[in-house]
């Protein structure tokens, strides 16, 4: 048996599921304590920048100006993928993780972006679901008229759930 793997079973009768193995304890916990340093989540940023003070991070937008003025997450920077050679070294602090988003999880511009960054010699992560998920979990957003927020989408936020920040309902009284 190696040593990347817990006992196989038996391929004929494993449905698609276990007709792989699962890989062993030691080599899945560091697969996902990998993931944990590369990606972060919209509630845990959403909680980080609500709580008041330096987060500890910037948060970057890597979408087109069109993109920034239909909505962004307050406070983040605005620095599309193809402008990071050329302007990161102005609008980022190298001492500062950055946090990378983009429309959503069927858009790469994230990715992208944090790889640019992490060959720059920033440290990044990339926040997954994106804008798109950002919205969709009721979280005030600001675009060219101002800020907005929209209702929590049951999908991907619990209706009525206490926010994690101040305690109030999810939307609209929520400080997130």
């Amino acid at each position: 048996m190696s040593a990347t793997t817990v006992p196989a079973t038996n391929a004929t009768t494993a449905g698609p599921v276990l007709r792989v193995p699962p890989a062993a304890p030691a080599v899945a916990a560091a697969h996902f304590r990998t993931s944990l340093a590369l990606y972060a989540d919209v509630s845990d940023v959403a909680t980080a920048l609500g709580a008041g003070g330096d987060p500890g991070f910037v948060i970057l937008d890597s979408r087109s100006a069109e993109s920034w003025e239909q909505g962004h997450v307050p406070g983040a920077v605005h620095l599309p993928t193809a402008l990071i050679g050329e302007r990161a070294g102005r609008l980022l602090d190298r001492s500062v993780p950055v946090v990378t988003y983009c429309w959503g999880p069927g858009c790469n511009g994230a990715t992208r972006a944090a790889l640019a960054l992490a060959e720059l010699g920033y440290q990044v992560k990339e926040m997954l679901g994106g804008f798109e998920y950002w919205v969709r979990e009721g979280l005030a957003y600001e675009t060219s008229r101002g800020t907005e927020r929209g209702a929590a989408d049951p999908l991907t936020a619990p209706v009525g759930a206490a926010c994690p920040v101040n305690g109030a309902a999810t939307a609209p009284s929520c400080g997130c």
